[in-house]
């Protein structure tokens, strides 16, 4: 067997050696006694794991795969008895690298360089996405240009476009959700916080530690406090800020996703929405209706997130952040339930391996009615890690089932958060006619688990950048960059800085990552100083086992659920002749489609013998995959789920 190089990375070292598992199990072979994690490979001779009789090693056999195992090293000379792998010896196979299967984005797709075509549609600034960023923008650019009418200033009205992909406003929002109303207030000065559609204030919290048949009550660490916050609909805020543009003159275009962005040189020129009516094989049906070409002065990605017009902008200016940017999976449910909840409640621990990062939700929505959600962050190590699965068992732990009992479930959905914080910021959010807010340049802050707030206000500076550029008729990149000023003297930049590496803490476990947080808590931030760095989630091995699914169970179609059943709790009513929106890599091997199947929570993908399936109308615009595997591309508009509550 050839050696193998200790300075190769994981991506050479899964083709060098075929034989790694053999590897594998001799390394397991040894006491898992004290000594550093596994992480590495050094070259052992094939016959000391082949054979039937005793083999000699003839090198040291240490640091051998990320599986966090301690282990002693084994010293020549060593006897290995005969080879009788144990339960746990079989489970370890091997291990995959994500990105070795993920295509690269196609620039040549999302970026043309074309003029809007002479039907288009103008607009002088034009947000890409009616979430609370993109609505919030809207609402706070069409209130500046009537103070300023009202106060004598000759500026003309201004048009003001949102496109959406969703097919109704509101229908792929999801989030947890309890807000912070600061942003809400500043936009809206003359509403009291009764005015709001919120569902109700927080009086009152606490924190769990789960094992699996009990919990521990934790103090709540500082950045978690709710009181002054409230509970709300991400669906519910959004379709009532629709409402709040509309009445300002905004003009929205739901069902209408952005597929391209159009540039002249450096500066973007506006957008090219998707066709619809497309078979299969991308020909036209009686239905279909040809792109559209929107011309914009200003545009504003405000996609939501991992955008991927976003992500295209950045790659093609080649701007880059400190950190790559990180990203977790929410998996939510809301259920109609017989007792009240008095408090929102957050969990840690159980039902994830103490690798991942992540915890559980369970939040009151008035008096009959919750919110249940957990989040894991994809940068998690095993390749069976299944989010929905597990928070169908979660389900059943004693201090959530007795809240479900007796209810029922009305809805289901999931989505992917950027949770890189401060360091995963882009070097700059601003272009030539170009703009980004909300979660698509990442102002979410994890500790605090916040973000709708920071998305309203950074689509507020981003009108506010716009509707300066356009009165001094300068929309060069050098007016824009305006935007990153404003931002980063922020209280945006501000928070996310105090807690800049609190969740980077955690890549090394949670035991390790809730101290390094506590720390970082009572020295606000000065804790360790400098940066953690990290990688992208893509390139974080997964070791693959033929163990059972983490969370494997059997759904009741009662308390639990099957991911079939979820997709159609989300309201998904896409058609099967769609286009195929998802653009799978090379080389997908049987278990990389494994892989996928565990990591999709709305069941897109399916391993059929040692190939891939993939069941596209089930998906439900999460995310996930684009992250770790097929790309995600904008489809025809309406499609995906249709939320009413998430």
């Amino acid at each position: 067997m050839a050696a193998l190089n200790r300075n190769k990375s994981q991506s050479e070292w899964h083709h060098v050696c075929p034989q790694r598992a053999q590897l594998v199990r001799a390394a397991l072979l040894t006491r898992r006694v004290s000594g550093p994690p596994l992480t590495s490979m050094q070259s052992v001779p094939a016959d000391c794991i082949r054979g039937n009789g005793p083999r000699r090693l003839r090198f040291p056999l240490c640091r051998i795969l990320p599986f966090g195992l301690p282990y002693r090293p084994v010293h020549s000379p060593s006897i290995l008895p005969p080879f009788q792998p144990t339960s746990m010896e079989r489970s370890f196979v091997t291990s995959i690298l994500p990105r070795r299967h993920q295509r690269p984005l196609p620039l040549d797709q999302l970026i043309l360089a074309q003029a809007p075509g002479a039907e288009a549609l103008e607009m002088d600034v034009l947000f890409v996405g009616a979430g609370p960023s993109g609505l919030a923008g809207a609402i706070h650019l069409a209130r500046l240009v009537k103070a300023a009418q009202a106060a004598g200033s000759s500026i003309p009205d201004l048009n003001i476009g949102v496109l959406e992909k969703a097919g109704s406003l509101g229908e792929h929002n999801l989030s947890g959700a309890v807000i912070n109303p600061r942003a809400l207030r500043e936009l809206f000065p003359e509403l009291k916080d009764s005015d709001f559609p919120f569902r109700q204030p927080v009086t009152a919290e606490s924190v769990y530690f789960l094992t699996e048949s009990g919990s521990v009550r934790m103090p709540t660490p500082p950045t978690m406090h709710n009181r002054g916050y409230y509970t709300a609909s991400l669906c519910e805020l959004v379709r009532w800020l629709g409402e709040q543009a509309e009445a300002l003159g905004v003009n929205i275009f739901p069902g209408f996703p952005a597929e391209a962005l159009l540039v002249e040189e450096q500066a973007v020129k506006g957008v090219r929405t998707t066709p619809s009516g497309l078979d299969r094989e991308r020909q036209p049906t009686g239905n279909y209706q040809e792109p559209t070409d929107i011309a914009a002065r200003i545009t504003v990605l405000t996609e939501g997130t991992r955008g991927t017009l976003g992500q295209a902008w950045r790659e093609w200016r080649g701007i880059r952040s400190e950190n790559p940017q990180l990203f977790a999976l929410g998996v939510k449910e809301v259920w109609q339930v017989k007792r009240p909840l008095d408090r929102v409640i957050h969990t840690l621990g159980w039902p994830l391996p103490s690798t991942a990062f992540g915890g559980s939700w369970i939040y009151p929505l008035g008096p009959e009615m919750i919110s249940l959600g957990l989040v894991v962050g994809l940068d998690y190590r095993e390749a069976n890690l299944d989010v929905h699965m597990l928070l169908q068992r979660l389900k059943h732990h004693p201090l959530v089932r007795p809240h479900l009992e007796g209810g029922e479930l009305l809805e289901w959905g999931a989505k992917t958060i950027p949770e890189g914080g401060y360091y995963s910021l882009p070097a700059r959010r601003s272009g030539e006619g170009l703009l980004m807010a909300g979660d698509t340049a990442g102002f979410v802050d994890v500790p605090s688990l916040k973000g709708i707030h920071y998305a309203m206000q950074s689509g507020m500076f981003a009108a506010r950048t716009a509707f300066e550029a356009l009165q001094a008729e300068d929309l060069s990149a050098a007016s824009l960059a305006t935007y990153d000023r404003i931002v980063n003297e922020s209280y945006i930049v501000q928070d996310m800085y105090r807690t800049r590496n609190m969740r980077l803490a955690f890549k090394d476990g949670f035991v390790t990552g809730g101290m390094k947080a506590g720390l970082m808590s009572l020295t606000g931030g000065k804790f360790p100083g400098g940066r953690i760095t990290m990688h992208e989630d893509a390139d974080q091995a997964r070791v693959v086992s033929d163990a059972p699914a983490l969370a494997a169970m059997v759904p009741d179609g009662t308390l639990t659920l099957s991911k079939v059943d979820a997709v159609f709790k989300s309201g998904n009513a896409t058609r099967d002749t769609i286009p195929q929106h998802l653009l799978v890599g090379p080389d997908v091997s049987a278990e990389a489609a494994d892989f996928y199947a565990h990591l999709c929570p709305a069941g897109v993908y399916e391993r059929v013998g040692n190939e891939l399936r993939v069941n596209a109308p089930n998906c439900i615009d999460c995310k996930a995959t684009d992250i770790l595997g097929p790309r995600w591309t904008p489809r025809e508009g309406g499609s995906g789920p249709k939320y009413r509550l998430m």
